[in-house]
């Protein structure tokens, strides 16, 4: 079973509440013996998280079977070959087979499927992930009718003559992997990653330079809060389908914090690790509960990075492996 990173309760009350520790993100389940969830559509969105494409990172750990390829060594991190790592020519190959998917995967009323927004960590491979999925994306403070393209080619409403608009790609560091330790997820300047990638809206970004990564691993409370706060963004977005650009890390800070009231089978399927260039759709349902709290912008955390220790559900304390102990995939 996947690791539950924040202990879970539940209350007393008729409604089958269940609560996650300290950060108020409340959820409704209704009757537990139902089996089912009833929400308000106009406070659900679709949103479909990718890992990024196959990484030089993740064939040096494969190779070598430990992280310790990964080290910046005496050097500083942005010497390494593998810092800010980039897709292979596998990787580049599996952005476009998903690409290829989603043209003749039906969304709605449409024979492929088509995203109002990307979200894309900044680090150069969830950059070189989201062009090879996704094609070139529309200009920055261009309108949608004034950056139509035809449908994919093969489908129904290529045929009718139906043109499409590009999605926008919105780069936020809050979705990046997390930071520290490996030099993999150290990222370069975004004058130089912007210069790269110039239709990517980079205007959220607050720091040029990488001011989150350090020689220390971040925390698992800090990540997990973290994913919670992009959550927390992303319902506030306007738009209703969304695909999210990241990381394997952060996925599983964010997703094994829910799930805890599935059947095992969607729990596993929900919670387990991503391979390279997988998508995994959900359907994010706000409560209403945080649709008026700001937002403040992500900042490096003020204390030092420690050991942690997480809960489970008998109420015995696990000690976070060690991700030098086997190759933790990026």
């Amino acid at each position: 079973m996947a690791t539950n990173f924040l202990s879970m309760k539940k209350s007393s009350s008729s409604g089958g509440l269940n609560a996650m520790v300290d950060d108020g993100f409340e959820y409704s389940l209704g009757p537990p013996e139902s089996g089912f969830s009833l929400f308000l559509a106009d406070r659900t969105k679709k949103v479909h998280f990718i890992r990024h494409a196959e990484g030089y990172h993740n064939v040096a750990t494969k190779e070598t079977g430990d992280n310790n390829c990964l080290l910046r060594g005496s050097a500083p991190a942005s010497a390494h070959k593998l810092y800010d790592s980039r897709l292979t020519a596998k990787g580049i190959d599996q952005a476009e087979r998903l690409r290829a998917h989603l043209a003749k995967r039906p969304s709605g009323s449409r024979s492929f499927t088509a995203f109002d927004l990307v979200v894309v960590s900044p680090l150069t491979r969830t950059c070189e992930t989201a062009l090879g999925v996704f094609g070139q994306p529309r200009e920055p403070g261009k309108p949608a009718f004034l950056a139509t393209t035809d449908a994919p080619e093969g489908s129904p409403e290529k045929l009718a003559g139906v043109k499409v608009a590009p999605p926008r790609f919105l780069v936020r560091e809050e979705c990046r992997e997390r930071w520290g330790h490996y030099v993999c997820d150290g990222r370069r300047p975004i004058r130089e990653i912007a210069a790269e990638f110039p239709n990517f809206d980079f205007s959220e970004i607050v720091h040029d330079n990488d001011v989150f990564y350090t020689d220390e691993r971040e925390t698992d409370e800090h990540c997990c809060a973290r994913a919670v706060k992009f959550l927390e963004w992303l319902n506030k977005r306007p738009e209703k389908c969304i695909a999210v650009v990241t990381h394997s890390s952060f996925l599983r800070h964010l997703f094994g914090q829910f799930g805890e009231a599935l059947h095992d089978d969607d729990r596993d399927s929900l919670q387990r690790l991503a391979g390279n260039c997988e998508l995994r759709s959900i359907v994010l349902c706000s409560h209403g509960n945080k649709d008026g709290k700001a937002i403040d912008p992500l900042m490096p955390p003020t204390q030092a990075p420690s050991t942690v220790r997480m809960n489970s559900e008998s109420g015995i304390t696990h000690k976070v492996p060690q991700e030098s102990e086997e190759p933790i995939k990026f």
